[in-house]
């Protein structure tokens, strides 16, 4: 028997996987304005762990419509795509702000 895939769900599965992700990495940039650098690279790493399963799950929807599989598009599945996508630039650039913010921080010290 074939198995009956739930779209929405798995649409569900990338916003709020897209969203942990976001959220943490903005944590970890928290952690990294108070100087909690080790913090801060953890919590990138659940962030990219996070984006993993997002897109995990965008990857299966796509090998699905590769292989003929119809399914609707719908305007939750383009808030998901857009959402993920918006997610994983914003922890990119995140990535870049946290060795700044060691650099800054490490000046800092130095002048006191």
């Amino acid at each position: 028997m074939a198995e009956i895939r739930n779209v929405e769900m798995e649409i569900f599965e990338i916003i709020s996987n897209g969203g942990n992700a976001k959220s943490t990495a903005y944590e970890a940039l928290a952690k990294a304005h108070e100087g909690k650098f080790d913090e801060a690279e953890e919590m990138i790493k659940t962030a990219h762990e996070e984006l993993n399963k997002a897109h995990k799950t965008q990857t299966s929807l796509i090998q699905a419509e590769i292989n003929g599989e119809e399914f609707e598009k719908s305007l939750l599945m383009i808030h998901a795509q857009d959402h993920l996508m918006t997610s994983i630039s914003e922890i990119s650039l995140i990535e870049q702000m946290i060795p700044m913010l060691k650099r800054i921080h490490a000046l800092e010290n130095q002048s006191n």
